[in-house]
């Protein structure tokens, strides 16, 4: 299976050449065999892109632009769902191509097929039962010669452990005490810290809200420019049929 990438080596967009080359250099990157199908010098690339792109991932205006990506004969998608892919580590799922063993897609999808079918590692011993780990007690290894020993040392402990627990108890007051007091400048650096956060958080999608203008913008723009492209064409072979028309009857 080859992987088509229909591009245009021409566009005056900015925005569709980035994209064009953010698509190449991924694929480039995963040494995944593709094709890079031009539409700008070529018109059956352009017809067949056109034609074969689904009606319901075509713009409002019917003309998609590049670069449009397919398997064979099977449209992958655009752009954008490209980009949604590469940041869910699920680029071959896009391309319809089985990831290569040891990749992070690899790891994810046998992850979902464990968790689908219910599988879990466990231990097998050499006729390939299952073996369960199970901690013997140490009186069942041992024998229970020491038993009546070690109960009578554990009642000598817990009444040790009761004098040390009300020293205990004194200090842990005194300590909650002075944390006390430490808590209310730890929570102004947070709030503080959270509110730096929440501007810094508000630039960046402000940042990124004006990208996007920018971008939509030049992707009109070279909608415009294709359009005002295909109406020159088709004035032309109008004139073109007006002249051989008039030669006929002049003739």
């Amino acid at each position: 299976m080859v992987i088509k990438v229909f591009l245009a080596s021409s566009s005056g967009s900015t925005a569709i050449k980035k994209k064009q080359q953010d698509v190449v250099g991924f694929l480039e990157a995963l040494k995944v065999d593709y094709t890079q199908l031009d539409i700008a010098c070529n018109e059956e690339n352009r017809m067949w892109m056109r034609q074969n792109v689904p009606e319901e991932k075509k713009p409002t205006n019917g003309i998609p632009l590049p670069p449009q990506i397919f398997n064979e004969e099977n449209y992958c998608g655009d752009y954008d769902t490209f980009f949604d892919a590469k940041e869910d580590n699920s680029v071959y799922a896009f391309l319809g191509l089985p990831p290569p063993p040891g990749s992070k897609e690899a790891e994810q999808a046998d992850k979902v097929h464990i968790v689908e079918n219910g599988n879990h590692a466990e231990e097998t011993n050499a006729e390939g039962n299952l073996v369960d780990s199970i901690e013997v007690p140490v009186e069942e290894r041992n024998g229970h010669a020491h038993g009546e020993e070690e109960l009578q040392q554990a009642a000598d402990d817990e009444e040790a452990e009761g004098g040390e627990e009300e020293e205990v108890t004194e200090g842990e007051t005194a300590d909650a005490e002075e944390t006390a007091g430490d808590e209310a400048p730890a929570e102004e650096e947070d709030v503080e810290t959270v509110e730096e956060t929440e501007d810094i958080q508000a630039r960046v999608e402000e940042e990124e809200g004006q990208e996007e203008e920018a971008l939509q913008s030049e992707e009109e723009e070279e909608l415009r420019q294709l359009e005002d492209e295909e109406e020159a064409e088709v004035q032309e072979d109008e004139e073109e049929d007006l002249e051989e028309t008039q030669e006929e009857e002049a003739e």
